[in-house]
This record gives C-alpha cells, sequence and structure tokens, in this order.
C-alpha cells in the first residue's frame, strides 16, 4: 500500500454538537483537536485546509462552545473541541463543557488520535498536562503542537520544544511534540502526515 496522501483543502463543515448525543453514528476515524481558547486551534484547522474560514476564529477566545465536525473524505473527519480554560465562561458552562469533552475521549470509539494544541510561550499549563493524561489513558496517540512558533527566534524555539519533549517523558504514552505557526506555515506538513498516519486504517480494508 502506497503511503495515504489526504487532500485536507477539500475539507467541509459537516455539523456542531453540543454533546456527544448529538454526534454523528460512530463510525470511521475521527481525530480532535483540543487547546486552551487562545491556543489558536481554528487558525491551524484554516491552515491546514489552506481555507480562511473553515473554522471561525474568534477575537474572543472561548467562543467555540460545540463540538464542530468537519469532513476530509467520507470515513475521515476532523473534530473541532471547545476552547478550555477561558476564564470568562460560566463556572456552569465550565464544568458542562469538562463533562463533555471527557464523555467524547472515554467513550466515541472512532476518535483514534489528538491534537493538543498549546501557545509555545505558555506550553503545559495544567489543563494542557490534564488533556493529556486523559489522552494516554484512553491509550490515544497525541500530536502536541506548539503554536505561535513565528513569535519565537529559532533558538527560542528549539530549546521549547527540546523542554516540552523532556515534559511529557513521564506520561509514557505516543506523544510527538511539534512546532507549529499557521502565519509562516512551520509545521503544517508534520501535522498532515500525522493525521495521514492516523486516517490511513480507514482506507487499509479498501487497499488489501
Amino acid at each position: 500500500m502506497s503511503e495515504l496522501k489526504l487532500n485536507y483543502h477539500k475539507t467541509h463543515f459537516l455539523t456542531s454538537a453540543a454533546n456527544i448525543t448529538q454526534l454523528p453514528e460512530d463510525t470511521g476515524i475521527e481525530i480532535a483537536f483540543a487547546g486552551r481558547s487562545n491556543a489558536g486551534k481554528s487558525t491551524a484547522l484554516n491552515a491546514l485546509t489552506n481555507q480562511k474560514n473553515l473554522a471561525r476564529t474568534s477575537k474572543t477566545p472561548g467562543r467555540t462552545q460545540l463540538i464542530n465536525l468537519f469532513e476530509v473524505e467520507p470515513q475521515c473527519k476532523l473534530v473541532d473541541l471547545p476552547g478550555y480554560g477561558y476564564a470568562a465562561v460560566p463556572e456552569q458552562m465550565k464544568l458542562q463543557w469538562q463533562k463533555s469533552l471527557s464523555e467524547y475521549l472515554q467513550k466515541r470509539e472512532c476518535l483514534q488520535g489528538v491534537v493538543i494544541l498549546m501557545d509555545i510561550r505558555h506550553p503545559l499549563k495544567d489543563l494542557d498536562q490534564q488533556m493529556i493524561e486523559w489522552a494516554v489513558a484512553s491509550e490515544l496517540p497525541v500530536l502536541l503542537l506548539l503554536t505561535k512558533a513565528d513569535k519565537l527566534s529559532q533558538s527560542a524555539r528549539s530549546k521549547t520544544v527540546k523542554m516540552v519533549r523532556e515534559a511529557i517523558l513521564p506520561f509514557q504514552g505516543d506523544v510527538q511534540v511539534e512546532p507549529f505557526s499557521a502565519l509562516n506555515k512551520i509545521g503544517i506538513d508534520r501535522l498532515s502526515a500525522k493525521l495521514n498516519e492516523w486516517f490511513s486504517p480507514a482506507f487499509a480494508t479498501e487497499n488489501s
């Protein structure tokens, strides 16, 4: 089987769901994007798909309170999870969101990988570490994208990436760390290569 290369530019919006019960049938492969409200999740999805407005970017972090699904191919979906850790969201909403998030991570059978985005200048906050723990406990592979990498010099960037790679060793999961910048197109190839790898089982039966 030749190496799978999906065309992420064809990705289109599928549906939004307030919780796991509203999601489409639990089939195919889903890859979730998670991160703090200001980590640049929507911007990363737009850069990956080369579409300006696929995922709505907002000047007000925490605007995305729904689980948004995007279809790359019929059996391959990207899932934009609501941003976590934004202080201006009422406590009740935070608890509700945390419940939906943990339900999604623990019960969604077709979830095959998690991309966790963190601002390279403020990596590994408590909620990020909790997210990594959840994914590792669920035996899901993780790609940690250190976003806004253009904000640091090359040497500071390399230093931070090295620091984060060392800091995640105790989690003992399948966790890869890469710098990312939507602005300078840093890390987009690494991201699409990892997604191709995670999505490839969806095509294994077709080609076997």
